[in-house]
Formats: C-alpha cells, structure tokens, sequence
C-alpha cells in the first residue's frame, strides 16, 4: 500500500509547479493488457531478439517475419482500452496543470483517454509508409484486415510493403516531433516519469537539461531507473493506481 504522505507529496510538486511534463513508457500500458519489452518473465524481449524481428534491417530483408510477429501484439493495441492511469493524465491535462504527454509508446491509448498534447517519439500505428513509393496511408481498413488475416499489407499505388509509421531499431526518430518533445521537457520544472525504464536513448537522455536546471522529478515505476537518485519521490506500485490517487490528491477530491 503506497503511503499517504507520499501521495501528498507527490501531488503538492504537481500543485506548486508551473510546468510540468508527464514522459511515459510502456510500464504505463501494461495495465490495459499490453506488454512491455524488459520486464522480467514477462517482457517482450525475453522472448524475441529485438533484431531479428522489430531493426529496420529485418523489416527491410523479410517484412513478412516483422508483420508475423507483431500482429498479436497489434491486436492487443486495438483491442486495448485506456486504464485509469491514462485517464489521470489527461484529467490533469484538462485541470491545466499538465502542459502535456512525451511518450514513447505507439498504443495510441493517451489520445484515447482524452489527452491532447502528446508527442509520440517512437511513432504510432495510425498510419504506414510504402519502401518502394513513399506514400502514406492512415491504417483504418489495412490494420483490421491484417489482423485478421495476418498477410503483409501493400501499397494499393505501386504494390510495396507497407510499414507502420512507427520506430523500429536502427531507425531515425521522428525529427520535429522528436524537437518539440525536447523543447517541451527543457521548459518543465516537474517532471512526472510515468511506466519508463528510461532505457532507450536519445529519448531517455531528455530529462537530464531541465534536471541540471533545478526541475523536480517524480517516477512512478516498478523497476529501478538511471534517474532514481536525482527523484524527490518514487513509487514502485502499479502506475494504474498510482496516478489516480495522486490526481485526485492534487484535485482536492
């Protein structure tokens, strides 16, 4: 059970700041069914080398193996609803008291649970690019198709292999959403780490500017991070119950 005074304590930073961010990760989502990549006995890559199946070499020399092994994992995104964690977030959002969302995952549920500002550095799944013509496509209609049928999806244009517009290893992030996750974070004088092992970089390096300048950090989860010993609070209990409580401390509910 997570203390009170904790919560309080947590939720008085939110209060008190002037700008604060929320960077979330994939510890966020595991609530609503999806899993994550590192954690132990349960991570995506306990199972699969990341390299073989989700590096832009691997999609560029077999899609079909790439688009094999994520469509359990795409079905678990579109079946997949907001948790409470999410709703918190947005809820702060909407109370004015959150400037807005770096997350690195590509589930789309922050846009769902009603958050605005959210900049997705790791891409997303609402639309995929042709190797062979560079058009893009929203996915409504290939993603559903895929799923079901687990076949590659083409280019309806040229016939190329579609790739989701989301961030495979070896691949570039996305450079203007990438520099306006960075302004955004540099500007915070809270930052509210939500479900991120803070692993990958350059994303995970993000924090570190506003941090030398003074700002303050909460991190909400289960394993231990880079940061940990720069944090004024840290809870190590489910982000999905977690957050609420501290959005509802900070709304005096």
């Amino acid at each position: 059970m997570v203390p009170d005074s904790l919560i309080r304590q947590a939720a008085q930073l939110i209060q008190k700041a002037k700008h604060t961010v929320a960077f979330t990760g994939a510890g966020i989502s595991t609530p609503s069914g999806i899993p994550d990549f590192r954690s132990r006995g349960s991570g995506l890559w306990e199972f699969y080398n990341p390299m073989e199946v989700a590096s832009l070499s691997a999609f560029r020399y077999d899609p079909d193996k790439f688009y094999k092994w994520i469509q359990p994992l795409a079905l678990l995104m579109i079946e997949a609803e907001p948790n409470p964690a999410h709703v918190a977030l947005a809820r702060l959002e909407k109370a004015g008291l959150l400037a807005g969302i770096v997350t690195q995952n590509i589930d789309d549920l922050h846009r769902r649970a009603g958050s605005e500002v959210i900049l997705e550095v790791h891409g997303h799944l609402r639309e995929a690019t042709c190797v062979s013509c560079y058009n893009c496509y929203p996915t409504d209609g290939f993603i559903e198709e895929f799923i079901k049928t687990g076949e590659t999806p083409h280019c309806p244009d040229c016939g190329g292999v579609l790739k989701p517009n989301a961030v495979l290893f070896e691949e570039q992030l996305p450079y203007d959403v990438f520099c306006k996750a960075a302004d955004l974070i540099s500007q915070s004088d809270l930052i509210l780490v939500a479900g991120s092992s803070l692993e990958v970089v350059p994303v995970a390096a993000l924090p570190v500017t506003p941090l030398n300048a003074g700002a303050r950090l909460i991190i909400v989860n289960h394993y231990p991070t880079y940061l940990d010993e720069r944090a004024d609070v840290i809870f190590r209990e489910d982000v999905a119950v977690v957050l609420p409580r501290i959005v509802a401390e900070v709304l005096g509910e």
